[in-house]
């Protein structure tokens, strides 16, 4: 595997603990009835799939950490579960001052759990990224979509969070594909392109009222998504790319 820098990473979630996100107090927290009608259901998604306790997560990095002879990883993911679970806590906070019911349960969520759960750290990190780079543009789309001051600056807030996230995971993830026979690679790059893509079209779906009001259409969405993916998960068609410009 080639190397990751965990230890930058260690410090990184631990000053992230120690220095927890979020939101100044003295904001604008006007939300319009009619913002409130359109994102709602949505919101509350999201929230219910930023609070998992993240046993399986744990378990799959103790797993992969004692093999592997990496133990900084499961303090890295204790403490990206926890930051996790804090995003899931300012959510809910800005849903109960707004009058906005929580879901107990979701089918999509409920799907993403169950893949989870038959996963090794592998997949499970490829099923993670999948759902944080839509998510980046999710939030991205939710800030534009409402004139509040105070989830605008939430969306910011946990965009910049999940980017760091998509950081290490992504990193993580070609280390361990580079490994990896080149026909395999191959096939791996081609099923996880087609699961996120499918991924996001289903995002599309159920979350589209937020998606329009953000000023995505369906093609356009789909299109920021993969550029987000490529960006991320596929280092050498960049490299390729650039070096084949005049």
């Amino acid at each position: 595997m080639s190397p990751v820098d965990f230890e930058i990473w260690v410090n990184h979630f631990e000053h992230h603990a120690q220095h927890p996100r979020c939101v100044p107090h003295g904001l604008s927290d006007l939300l319009r009835p009619d913002e409130r009608r359109l994102m709602a259901r949505s919101i509350a998604t999201f929230q219910l799939g930023e609070q998992s306790e993240g046993h399986t997560l744990l378990r799959a990095a103790q797993r992969f950490a004692h093999g592997r002879r990496v133990a900084a990883l499961v303090r890295i993911v204790e403490l990206f579960i926890r930051e996790e679970q804090h995003h899931a806590a300012l959510l809910r906070a800005f849903m109960e001052d707004h009058h906005i019911a929580l879901k107990s349960a979701d089918w999509t969520d409920r799907v993403f759990r169950l893949v989870r759960r038959l996963a090794g750290l592998e997949l499970y990190l490829y099923i993670l990224i999948s759902a944080e780079l839509i998510g980046i543009v999710y939030y991205r789309a939710l800030e534009l979509a409402t004139d509040c001051e105070r989830l605008r600056v939430l969306c910011r807030g946990l965009v910049s969070d999940e980017l760091a996230h998509v950081g290490f995971e992504s990193q993580l993830l070609l280390a361990l594909r580079a490994g990896q026979a080149a026909p395999v690679q191959a096939l791996l790059r081609l099923a996880h392109r087609a699961f996120f893509a499918g991924t996001a079209g289903v995002v599309w779906l159920t979350h589209r009222s937020v998606l329009r009001q953000g000023g995505y259409g369906a093609r356009g969405f789909l299109r920021v998504c993969l550029s987000q993916y490529a960006f991320h998960l596929e280092p050498v068609n960049v490299t390729l790319a650039s070096r084949s410009a005049p």
